[in-house]
């Protein structure tokens, strides 16, 4: 296919663009094949350049005197563009309806787009499954790295190398995938360096209505049990969705075959009861005409908060359990890519201080969303200005509540995060729309077939150069090597500001705050860096004055006498 077939006007003159917290201006709007791009040609003036990708709607606003088009974006980002001509109008809102619904992964922007700077490292290949092993094995030798799902023949939404239990082998696997929805059979997610407690993670067992047996599955499980030890199965649907599974093929472990489990529900709302919920947030946000009394009516009746507490909640039990009861937990649902992706690695956050610095937090995503089969192409084709004609089941903005759970923790243990919240952001964004490639594709198996490694440049590569990272860098970090525990009372969460406001409050006063922060933090460093050299010094001219006996060198303290001596 050749975007010049859906592009009528490629090109327009006295377009007026207005968007948030800028004046409007008036100049040429250019349709390319990848972007809305609008230049007032004016200097000192910044151009707007908007991937088609990242529009969720094209509204069309015809009138007999005016004719314009409201671009709305998964972004939340509203552009209002106004066209002198209607058919002109009309053809620039159909061009960018069809550019931005483009179902064609290699027609998208990661693929033509080149980096403009020296690769100093290849993010494709920073965090490697084997990479990943060589940490667990040094606290803990009761595992494996297995190649069972090579070629993904096994479980597709898998990586190639996957972390299982040193005394189960290769053909009990293949046995397990069978007996797993989706052949996402338990895999380790994480080791507790303290407790030496094992975090799994898989989808649900196919047991039906006559309670199916495996053995190799039971055996699987009990493996990641210390020595007398019982363990946990927390099941993030309610115990009435996993008992109807049951009527489907799923279900969930029979307390008879797994008597060393304790089964707990946990329910986490997903798929489009999510999108359902940010559809009606970014309306309250949107809307500034309303009273105090109207905004926090619309915030409570979203329903956001209160999925963001029970993700929280739930992702506190599971770390409760590895670090207070020194106990194994398999977390999963359904098919294991939503809601238990979002518990393992928030509960990852709260229990190890590496997953909060950058190349950690990197490390995890890539780890548990990325490699952990999480679909980002179909979960993120709309955001919460999709039309319901174009809505199914399968969209949802999971990840971006994982980033709000993220978020909720950091603000509460501000000074234990190595990234500030605008990270945050930028993943948020680049998982919806992005020139990268990183967060092309449904699993590790989709991104193989497109060879996105060699025909793609990584997010991973350009975020981490130093000319970049600094501005993602939180000044007030300290390093807590502590497990942090979060609150999740009601008075403790908030709504995020910074990601579902930035296109309605000005967030321009609070940047420059931080970098008022970040210049007196700056300053603190280079004081006691000069202190120092100054302590060091004067210790030098003390010892050079008593060698050339200028300086008595200071009296030996009085000895105490010693009590009834």
């Amino acid at each position: 296919m050749e975007f010049a077939e859906l592009i009528k006007t490629p090109k327009l003159d006295r377009v007026t663009l207005l968007r948030s917290f800028h004046p409007p201006v008036e100049g040429t709007l250019c349709i390319t094949g990848h972007h809305v791009i609008f230049s007032s040609r004016k200097d000192s003036t910044e151009e707007l350049w908007l991937l088609h990708r990242m529009v969720d709607s094209v509204e069309r606003r015809i009138t007999p005197t005016s004719s314009s088009i409201i671009l709305k974006c998964k972004s939340f980002r509203v552009i209002h563009l106004e066209i002198p001509n209607v058919e002109d109008c009309i053809n620039v809102a159909n061009s960018v309806e069809w550019l931005s619904s483009i179902e064609d992964l290699t027609l998208l922007y990661p693929f033509f787009h080149r980096a403009m700077f020296d690769l100093m490292e290849d993010g494709w290949t920073a965090f490697l499954p084997e990479m990943e092993f060589s940490k667990i094995k040094s606290h803990s030798d009761e595992w494996r790295i297995s190649y069972v799902n090579r070629d993904h023949y096994l479980c597709p939404s898998y990586p190639q190398a996957v972390i299982v239990p040193k005394n189960v082998d290769d053909d009990a696997l293949k046995t397990i995938a069978g007996f797993r929805h989706l052949g996402r059979f338990p895999v380790l997610s994480y080791i507790h360096k303290e407790t030496k407690a094992a975090l799994l993670r898989s989808s649900q067992p196919m047991v039906a209505n006559g309670n199916k047996r495996c053995k190799e599955d039971e055996r699987l499980v009990n493996a990641a049990l210390g020595t007398g030890k019982k363990g946990f199965i927390v099941d993030t649907r309610t115990q009435n969705l996993a008992q109807l599974a049951k009527t489907k093929g799923g279900g969930y472990e029979p307390e008879m075959h797994y008597p060393l489990w304790r089964r707990i529900h946990k329910p986490i709302d997903r798929y489009s009861t999510l999108l359902d919920s940010l559809m009606k947030l970014i309306e309250a946000c949107n809307d500034t005409s309303g009273s105090v009394d109207k905004w926090l009516s619309k915030l409570e009746s979203s329903g956001w908060l209160s999925h963001v507490k029970d993700i929280l909640t739930c992702a506190c039990l599971v770390a409760q359990c590895l670090d207070k009861d020194e106990s194994s937990v398999l977390v999963h649902g359904g098919e294991g890519m939503d809601a238990t992706l979002q518990v393992c690695a928030l509960a990852q956050i709260i229990l190890d201080p590496d997953c909060r610095t950058v190349r950690g937090f990197e490390a995890l995503v890539e780890r548990e969303w990325l490699q952990g089969g999480h679909p980002f192409t179909v979960r993120c084709q709309h955001g919460p200005f999709v039309s319901p004609a174009a809505r199914t089941k399968e969209h949802s903005p999971t990840f971006l509540m994982f980033l709000d759970c993220v978020y909720q923790i950091h603000q509460q243990f501000a000074c234990s995060f190595e990234f500030n919240e605008q990270f945050l952001v930028l993943l948020f964004e680049h998982s919806y729309a992005s020139q990268f490639g990183t967060f092309l594709g449904n699993c590790d198996k989709e991104r193989k077939e497109l060879n996105l490694a060699q025909k793609t440049v990584s997010l991973w590569s350009h975020v981490n150069r130093p000319e970049i990272i600094g501005t993602y860098l939180n000044p007030m970090y300290d390093p807590n090597n502590k497990v942090i525990w979060p609150s999740v009372a009601p008075q403790s969460l908030v709504l995020w500001s910074g990601m579902y406001l930035r296109w309605v409050l000005n967030p321009s006063p609070q940047m420059a705050a931080w970098e008022t922060i970040a210049e007196i933090r700056e300053k603190n460093k280079e004081l006691r860096s000069k202190a120092i050299r100054l302590r060091r010094y004067l210790m030098e001219l003390e010892r050079e004055a008593v060698d050339m006996g200028v300086l008595k060198p200071p009296p030996l303290p009085e000895e105490v006498p010693l009590v009834g001596s």
